[in-house]
């Protein structure tokens, strides 16, 4: 077996769901930039992300919801894992973002499991806290080598794509390391680099049998 792990937003996605509930209650610019800060490894993962769910209070939880199932999917995400999985890959998601996204886009695009983070409601209202499995700037390598344990996979079979600096932790634990359309910061931990924005590209870099 080998194991592909993807990021979510700005990868599989054409965007950043965050940025995307933020215009909803007239905050997309702020958490927009903080968005920025962070994925450049400017600000602290945990930090970054607590400061831009707590500006999403008071926001309908169902709105959340509608926005999260209409997101953008990045060019070639569906062809890509479909490839990947016809070649024995795992193709799981690892995001700071959220579950209402990912947990929706499961079926769709075919991966096998997601990782992610839950937006508190209360009353159907957003409360501006947040949980979940992927909060911190190590949660992603953390899980990583959880799950090669779990499926007894190498580094070597390990293929991870993403875009900040919140999937360092995991390209320390990878024999292919894809950036994606990826800021500088990811760029140099990379072994592989693609730089327009369809995922199909990243097939004819790396070894796939």
């Amino acid at each position: 077996m080998k194991l592909c792990v993807f990021d979510f937003d700005s990868t599989l996605m054409d965007g950043e769901t965050i940025d995307e509930i933020a215009a909803a209650c007239g905050k997309k610019e702020e958490v927009s930039r903080i968005t920025r800060q962070a994925m450049a490894g400017e600000l602290d993962f945990y930090e970054s992300l607590t400061r831009r769910v707590a500006l999403l209070k008071g926001l309908y939880y169902p709105d959340v919801l509608d926005i999260c199932q209409q997101l953008p999917l990045m060019n070639g995400a569906k062809e890509t894992i479909a490839e990947l999985k016809k070649h024995g890959y795992k193709v799981i998601i690892f995001s700071g973002g959220f579950h209402e996204a990912t947990y929706y886009f499961k079926d769709q695009l075919g991966y096998d499991a997601e990782f992610a983070n839950n937006l508190h409601h209360k009353g159907q209202v957003l409360s501006g806290c947040v949980g979940g499995e992927m909060m911190f700037n190590d949660s992603k390598g953390v899980m990583l080598k959880r799950m090669q344990g779990l499926l007894q996979v190498s580094e070597a079979d390990t293929l991870v794509v993403g875009d900040g600096a919140n999937d360092l932790s995991m390209f320390a634990h990878a024999g292919t390391r894809v950036a994606f359309c990826a800021k500088p910061v990811l760029q140099k931990a990379a072994n592989v680099i693609v730089s327009e924005k369809d995922l199909r590209l990243l097939l004819d870099q790396i070894e796939l049998s």
